[in-house]
């Protein structure tokens, strides 16, 4: 264990970081062959500034394409409390929220079982709220139900003295260029960008940067409407039929970091 002298000289007071959730925290849209399970994503990214002259630093990821608010609290949470973290990272319920029919208060009351369970042995807990949809055609018409679940995660963060990684009032995730060309995972400038957003909520300097690419070329309403077509045909359409078939992104997929190692940036 690191002495106290070691402790005051870090730039933040967390050694052993877990995060769990679905395909957000995962990285799915933020491709990178040479790590564990093929994806960075922001948790990853976050990670590597932590571990950045931590030499006790350690992470593990257990979260996983797909899965519902109930998959996460009865197959991720045991897993990650073995690993005994002092900071947590949870992100989950988009998968339910999107479904028809879910009701915003059921998922919340999970939600309020997981932290309550995660509480257990005092870490540092970020909570994540979701997206503001209104920007997305598609998803536009359960902006209120998102907004719903939002304010439960809130007053569950409220509750619990949680840390609130606010993905609502992070605008900077409105800009399709934030995101992969399947329109639900952000991309790797959109992953960047929450790392910078959560470092921020953990108050940990850094030194990743914003990105500001050239402005997207305009399209025609012509190309606009062939490039919906396109996505709708290659996952739109594939991922209606497996909510109809009880199916999921994440079946037979293993989280891709489940031990706690060290973890530095990826470029080492």
């Amino acid at each position: 264990m690191a002495g106290s002298d070691d402790v005051a000289s870090r730039s933040h007071p967390w050694s052993r970081y877990v995060a769990i959730g679905d395909s957000f925290t995962e990285g799915i849209g933020d491709p990178e062959p040479r790590l564990a399970g093929g994806h960075r994503g922001w948790a990853d990214r976050v990670a590597e500034v932590l571990g950045q002259g931590v030499e006790d630093f350690a992470y593990a990821n257990l979260a996983v394409r797909g899965k519902l608010i109930a998959q996460v609290v009865d197959q991720q949470i045991g897993p990650a409390l073995e690993l005994h973290p002092d900071l947590i990272s949870i992100s989950a319920g988009g998968n339910d929220v999107l479904r028809p029919g879910s009701d915003p208060d059921v998922t919340a009351a999970r939600m309020d079982e997981a932290i309550a369970r995660l509480s257990r042995d005092n870490p540092t807990i970020v909570l994540f709220t979701a997206v503001d949809v209104g920007f997305s055609p598609v998803f536009r018409g359960i902006r209120g139900k998102v907004a719903i679940y939002n304010e439960n995660l809130r007053a569950i963060a409220a509750k619990y003295d949680c840390i609130v990684a606010d993905m609502w009032s992070l605008t900077d995730v409105q800009d399709p260029r934030m995101w992969s060309p399947d329109r639900l995972h952000l991309n790797p400038l959109g992953h960047h960008t929450v790392a910078r957003m959560v470092l921020a909520a953990l108050q940990v300097e850094n030194d990743l940067k914003p990105l500001r690419p050239e402005p997207m070329p305009l399209s025609s309403w012509r190309q606009a409407r062939a490039s919906d077509l396109v996505w709708a045909r290659e996952y739109l359409v594939p991922w209606v039929f497996r909510r109809i078939r009880h199916q999921s992104s994440g079946d037979f997929i293993s989280a891709k970091r489940p031990v706690a190692e060290r973890y530095t940036r990826a470029a080492d």
